[in-house]
């Protein structure tokens, strides 16, 4: 959904497809709808096969704010992103910056443009599934240097290091529903020496998820469910 403009919005295009060949939709059903504003109530006035035509009846209470978190990953193969970026949409990451790290595989920075419409597709679609009312920004960066300068109240860094501290341990005890948490994946293959050097000289605090190794887009879900059992435990 683009706009809800003076009592009506439309859908065309693909998402018009589905919603009149697949999902069947047939005027006078309701919906709920969301612009990236907003979530409202509608009713289908007329479903053709390129547009589909909504009537707003009222607009409904927002989701209560979260804590924004943006997750800065490296590139890995693009399956993988996929999955990533629709489980983190779902979990309510407000930003995902794709960036390429010293071992990602050669070959995908190149690539990762042409995907990020693919990539923005899976993420209204997870918004939709997830019922959120904005989507999630979806960034690619030139390399890890440029996200190391992200402003959150804190930054993690996910790792698998021995001695790390527990990810519950290294976030703040009071929270705020403006406040910023900032989670950085790496590699499949890991950081390098240089790289965790670069991080840890730019403030980001090292934290783990457990004795096991994970994938990148594992460490990012587990992650984000972490974050949001402790946004919700610890609300100011």
């Amino acid at each position: 959904m683009d706009e809800v403009s003076r009592g009506r919005a439309f859908i065309g295009g693909d998402e018009a497809h589905h919603l009149t060949r697949v999902l069947r939709v047939e005027a006078g059903q309701k919906y709920e709808i969301a612009d990236n504003r907003g979530v409202w109530l509608a009713e289908v006035e007329q479903a053709r096969k390129d547009l589909v035509t909504f009537a707003v009846l009222e607009e409904l209470e927002s989701q209560p704010a979260l804590v924004e978190v943006n997750v800065c990953v490296a590139l890995v193969k693009f399956e993988r992103i996929e999955l990533l970026v629709e489980k983190a949409t779902e979990l309510g990451a407000a930003r995902i910056v794709l960036f390429p790290a010293e071992r990602s595989e050669k070959g995908l920075e190149r690539a990762a443009e042409k995907r990020r419409q693919r990539w923005e597709r899976i993420a209204r679609e997870a918004s939709e599934q997830s019922r959120r009312s904005r989507l999630p920004l979806i960034e690619l960066a030139p390399a890890l240097a440029s996200v190391l300068s992200n402003e959150a109240r804190a930054r993690v860094m996910l790792d698998e290091a021995p001695g790390a501290p527990p990810l519950l341990g290294v976030l703040p005890r009071d929270v705020h529903a403006s406040d910023r948490v900032s989670i950085l994946a790496g590699p499949e293959g890991g950081w390098t020496e240089r790289e965790r050097a670069a991080i840890h000289e730019a403030g980001w605090r090292s934290a783990s998820l457990g004795h096991t190794i994970l994938r990148t887009e594992t460490a990012v879900i587990a992650a984000l469910a972490i974050i949001g059992a402790w946004w919700r435990a610890n609300p100011v």
